[in-house]
């Protein structure tokens, strides 16, 4: 019998109930501390709500990338996607803080849509598909306001021209036995999805490549990422590059009981091109903190750190920490019940989305100022 509260973190799986304290632990990566927080506030200027708000908790040598900064030395960003279906707003999240990095660090991101990866490992998908979702997928990237002239975005089908010699210097430096430990390969994993991770590993070093000049990669993506970067980080330096270096963040909950935002289940996340009111009926349909009764909760208040509305609102769509706090405190006291937050976060998520939609569309006649400067 599986166990529903088991926590299960791979780069292709997320469920259970996620201890983030443990998979620091379990992962060897180390805690965002004050310390680096106030080094960052000192950097620049200010902390963007992810980071107030501890939703980037983890990391691998940020230490060193504030290092490189502070004495002006460079680095590059790098992101990516498994195009498999619509981006959804837990998507929107780690791209959300990689903006605010790049406008902070003043560098250039190369953001990989992984549409070889998604075809081989999806036993229903064809190449095409993927393929397609990867172009639908830049669209909303773009609509977040990326700029072409420090943005590259690799379509690993199309680009592979530029990336398969990297990758084979990669998959000649790690052993099957290490990729089997680290990724649970079994017999029956296909060969494709065996070498797949050094075509991962290439945006790590594909700057020194294109432009001679060898820095290290910044990586912001959630934490079951992490794996990849453990094997690129093995083998960087005997190629002759720089470690990788990560910030890692939480998982966005989907407005189900549990487990992340995910597009295998529509029903319990927010799609960026959902309609008003598919948008209302899944907000009002999510799971929260509140009590069986109005009259209930109105007496004895509710949790909102187990509801899924006040994550979104935590996370995405209260800047102010003044009205995040009195949030919690109505929610708890029962100055607040469901229905109003329901009602405010469908406003919230409905006006984001109509002006992302917009910009989505407008991106259309641009997505290929985006592609790789090769």
């Amino acid at each position: 019998m599986v166990n529903e509260e088991e926590m299960i973190v791979t780069p292709w799986e997320v469920r259970g109930k996620i201890d983030y304290e443990k998979l620091i632990r379990e992962f060897g990566t180390q805690p965002l501390t004050d310390e680096l927080m106030e080094r960052m506030k000192k950097d620049f200027g200010d902390l963007h709500l992810q980071l107030r708000r501890r939703l980037f908790f983890s990391h691998r040598d940020f230490d060193l990338i504030l290092d490189r900064f502070e004495k002006g030395q460079g680095f590059v960003l790098y992101t990516g996607r498994g195009p498999s279906g619509p981006v959804h707003i837990g998507h929107l999240v780690p791209w959300i803080f990689t903006k605010y990095l790049q406008e902070k660090f003043h560098t250039n991101l190369y953001f990989q849509m992984t549409d070889d990866e998604k075809f081989v490992i999806e036993d229903e998908m064809a190449l095409d598909e993927t393929t397609r979702w990867g172009y639908e997928n830049a669209l909303d990237l773009i609509a977040l306001g990326f700029k072409p002239e420090n943005t590259n975005i690799i379509f690993d089908v199309k680009d592979i021209g530029h990336l398969y010699d990297l990758a084979l210097k990669v998959a000649k430096k790690v052993t099957y036995s290490t990729a089997k430990a680290v990724f649970g390969f079994q017999d029956s994993t296909n060969i494709g999805w065996i070498f797949w991770p050094a075509i991962q590993a290439v945006p790590c070093f594909i700057h020194a490549k294109l432009t001679g000049e060898n820095v290290p990669v910044l990586i912001p993506a959630a934490i079951d990422q992490d794996p990849y970067w453990r094997i690129t980080r093995d083998v960087a330096q005997k190629l002759g590059y720089h470690k990788p270096a990560q910030i890692h963040c939480r998982f966005v909950p989907g407005l189900g009981k549990g487990g992340k935002m995910s597009a295998s289940e529509p029903e319990t996340c927010i799609f960026t091109t959902d309609t008003p009111e598919q948008v209302k009926r899944k907000i009002w349909n999510a799971f929260t903190g509140g009590k069986p009764t109005v009259k209930e909760q109105r007496k004895t208040g509710g949790d909102p750190y187990i509801c899924t509305v006040f994550q979104y609102f935590l996370y995405l769509f209260e800047e102010d920490d003044e009205k995040i706090a009195q949030l919690d405190e109505d929610c708890r006291t029962g100055g607040v019940v469901c229905g109003d937050c329901k009602a405010l976060l469908t406003e919230r998520v409905n006006r984001f989305l109509k002006d992302h939609q917009k910009k989505r569309e407008d991106a259309r006649k641009d997505v290929q100022k985006f592609y790789l400067k090769a």
